[in-house]
């Protein structure tokens, strides 16, 4: 027997078809709210709590600031939030794709 074989057409959405999605999105968000902070322990102060304020301030998931930041792992993303261990280079890039700065300040001892 011989497969059959389909083309998958790939075409953008109409201006008709993202106002009805918009509607569908809206009204599962007022059935089933988002939990506020998604259930997770609080941010260590500092850098990790700052950028997961950047972060929920513009309603990015982990894996959609990876994707910005050009980090393969989503979980990067959420180590940085913990506090964990992380690569400055890649602690930079998620800053600067949440349009934030990284300054080092000379701390009196």
């Amino acid at each position: 027997m011989t497969e059959k074989k389909f083309k998958r057409i790939v075409r953008p959405a109409t201006a008709e078809e993202r106002e009805r999605h918009a509607a569908f999105r809206e009204a599962i968000a007022q059935e089933f709210p988002p939990a506020q902070g998604g259930g997770y322990p609080e941010a260590p102060p500092g850098i990790p709590a700052r950028i997961r304020q950047a972060r929920e301030a513009r309603g990015l998931t982990w894996y959609a600031l990876a994707k910005l930041a050009g980090i393969p792992n989503a979980n990067t993303v959420r180590d940085i939030e913990s506090g964990r261990d992380a690569q400055l280079s890649t602690v930079q890039a998620v800053a600067h794709a949440l349009g934030l700065r990284l300054d080092l300040k000379e701390e009196k001892v």
